[in-house]
């Protein structure tokens, strides 16, 4: 028997010194901050952190979806090797289904009010594929059964309001698949959803993934949706990526100190009635943010480095990074 590595995967993805600034009335803030990261076929990648760290953001710029009042300053967005920030728009636009996918947080406002949701998902099939408006329906239904929507036929003539919540997320998933992507956009699908319809919606995604070979960049603050679901991830903190590497690896032995505090802040293992761990503190502002660590007020590693220097992210392994002065400490405890 051969010794030899399977090959990986060719790279689907691949995102560097990615960074997004939003205009106010008082001046312009950066709000993404040179972020990077990498997704190969059929892999999972997380986007980890609290809400308004910057992971919405960084799909959105990535999808090409960003606000007015927001722009990308800087960076590449690789696409199968195709820079995707610097295509012509209508050439942007004609790679949205068929190389970059997005399944949206909200299904209630992504999806159309006055469309039934079968005209909805034949309407890439008609305008991708060029098919028929009687094709272009049958490969709806087609694509509802598959997301597990019952009896397709017939609520295909149904509008957005009459599913479930659950029901309409597999409808945008459906949408987001209907011409096999590249890449597919996750960002908090399970939103809003109860814990069953979570692990269904999770294990649809995982399902789709294996059957078409795509890439999937995971967006969420879910800790055990990451565990469960993801290969790699990058920790994200105030518009920054921190920390990146394994799922494994970095749920096993945290070389940032504000990973390390979101994985003790998780309450397993805990006998009842004793207290959490938390990170003390809130995370700054985009606006308030200084030339030394965004971590340092809340970072009990902080030294004097910290407060004018800010890390830059760094290897501290094979396929791992830490963007922390103090990250061989936490390998130490």
């Amino acid at each position: 028997m051969s010794n030899e590595q399977a090959p990986k995967p060719p790279q689907a993805l691949r995102v560097d010194g990615l960074s997004v600034a939003i205009h106010t009335p008082t001046g312009t803030v950066p709000v993404v901050r040179e972020v990077g990261f990498s997704v190969r076929s059929g892999q999972t990648l997380a986007l980890l952190g609290e809400s308004g760290c910057g992971k919405s953001m960084t799909a959105q710029a990535v999808a090409g979806l960003l606000d007015p009042v927001a722009e990308v300053t800087g960076g590449e967005v690789l696409l199968e090797g195709r820079d995707l920030l610097r295509l012509p728009p209508r050439e942007r636009r004609r790679l949205a289904g068929p190389g970059l996918g997005v399944v949206f947080q909200d299904a209630l406002t992504a999806l159309n009010p006055v469309h039934s949701v079968g005209a909805q998902l034949a309407e890439p099939f008609r305008i991708h594929e060029r098919l028929s408006r009687r094709a272009a329906r049958e490969k709806a239904v087609e694509l509802m059964e598959r997301v597990g929507i019952p009896e397709p036929r017939a609520r295909a003539r149904a509008y957005p309001h009459q599913f479930s919540g659950g029901l309409r997320q597999r409808l945008l998933i459906a949408m987001a698949v209907a011409l096999r992507p590249t890449v597919l956009l996750a960002d908090e699908p399970t939103t809003a959803l109860d814990v069953t319809v979570q692990a269904q919606i999770m294990e649809l995604l995982a399902e789709l993934r294996r059957e078409t070979r795509m890439a999937v960049v995971l967006i969420t603050h879910d800790l055990a949706v990451v565990a469960e679901h993801a290969d790699e991830v990058a920790v994200m903190y105030a518009g920054s990526i921190v920390e990146s590497g394994t799922v494994e690896e970095v749920f096993a032995a945290p070389r940032h100190p504000y990973t390390r505090g979101l994985l003790r802040s998780v309450p397993a293992d805990r006998p009842r009635g004793t207290r959490l761990t938390s990170i003390e503190g809130s995370p700054p502002r985009p606006a308030d943010l200084g030339s030394g660590c965004a971590f340092l007020p809340r970072c009990p590693l902080a030294g004097d480095r910290c407060a004018t220097e800010a890390p830059p992210l760094n290897p501290t392994g094979p396929g791992r990074a830490s963007a922390c002065h103090h990250w061989k400490e936490l390998t130490r405890a």
